[in-house]
């Protein structure tokens, strides 16, 4: 925590914070809600001068170690919206994902933080999991939306080098069509679909930020930051990242670089992609699929509504 406020000072004067306010804060890219309240009252105090009067501050929690004392605390400091990581509702499938907490765990901190005040509170699920099937899946979500939630994450489960599951790559098993009919019966919740893999009553501002490729600073070991055309990573590892948290590695955007991945963010979400930053020849190939109605257009921007295809039509338009 001392080596994240000795970047996060740093970070202020590199991003020039002092002519601008933080928009949006999110705790996360672990188990934040292990750290106890007292650790990140420093954090706050020197951020506070400079958020923005009606910021969204996030922390992700698992539900084993959200008490209530810790989500009184975080509350106290500021924090206003908590995205907890429950995976699912299924006690066998928590045990196949190795998550420490239990149904009845996630159920009682969700109910918990609303009690104690937070108004916005998300949940992440996994599927396409080894096992998985219809009834379960149905059954995580019905219990998702049994809950007082705006906000919901469903991600498949991927299998990443380095990981617990690297050997088990059998884990793994998405399928288009299941993908489809998950998506479909959060839709019917009325939770709007406003990313790949985010929907919700309310919509993260945090995430949009990322969306609309606004600048981030990105704090701790293995973040990542963005300003302007440069790219910012501090060292991943955590015990380097305590003895020098300004080791960071430096990565300069190329304007094509920019311009795909601005391409890329918008047509897997609800942020679309604006004409001007397109090609003749891009424009052209966009032409056609908006007469196909495979895209929209509204005010000049290139709209997506079937975010499954994000990738096929970026690759379309930008080949």
């Amino acid at each position: 925590m001392q080596a994240l406020l000795v970047q996060l000072k740093h970070e202020l004067q590199r991003f020039k914070a002092q002519e601008y306010s933080i928009e949006t804060l999110f705790i996360g890219g672990g188990t934040p809600s292990t750290v106890s309240p007292e650790l990140y009252t420093p954090i706050f105090e020197l951020l506070k001068p400079y958020f923005k009067e009606d910021i969204e501050i996030t922390s992700e929690a698992n539900p084993n170690s959200a008490s209530i004392k810790w989500l009184e605390g975080m509350k106290k400091l500021g924090v206003n919206r908590i995205s907890f990581g429950v995976q699912s509702f299924n006690e066998q499938k928590l045990k196949v994902l190795n998550r420490a907490h239990t149904p009845d765990q996630a159920i009682q901190a969700i109910k918990d933080a609303h009690k104690i005040g937070y108004k916005n509170l998300s949940l992440d699920l996994i599927y396409a999991t080894y096992g998985d099937t219809k009834e379960l899946l149905e059954y995580d979500i019905q219990t998702a939306f049994s809950l007082p939630i705006n906000h919901i994450s469903a991600y498949a489960l991927t299998i990443e080098e380095g990981t617990a599951f690297e050997s088990k790559p059998q884990m793994s098993s998405e399928q288009l069509s299941l993908t489809t009919w998950i998506f479909e019966k959060i839709k019917k919740q009325s939770f709007e679909q406003y990313e790949i893999s985010n929907f919700g009553s309310y919509q993260s501002q945090h995430n949009l930020g990322y969306w609309k490729y606004k600048d981030y600073i990105g704090a701790g070991a293995g973040a990542v930051g963005k300003l302007h055309t440069k790219r910012y990573y501090p060292t991943p590892d955590i015990e380097a990242y305590i003895q020098n948290p300004l080791q960071i590695r430096e990565e300069q955007l190329q304007e094509e670089d920019l311009r795909i991945e601005k391409i890329f963010l918008g047509f897997r979400s609800c942020v679309g992609v604006d004409t001007k930053i397109l090609t003749k020849e891009e424009l052209q190939r966009a032409d056609i699929l908006l007469q196909e109605k495979k895209i929209s257009l509204k005010k000049d921007i290139f709209y997506n509504d079937e975010y499954l295809l994000a990738d096929e039509i970026t690759l379309f338009i930008s080949s």
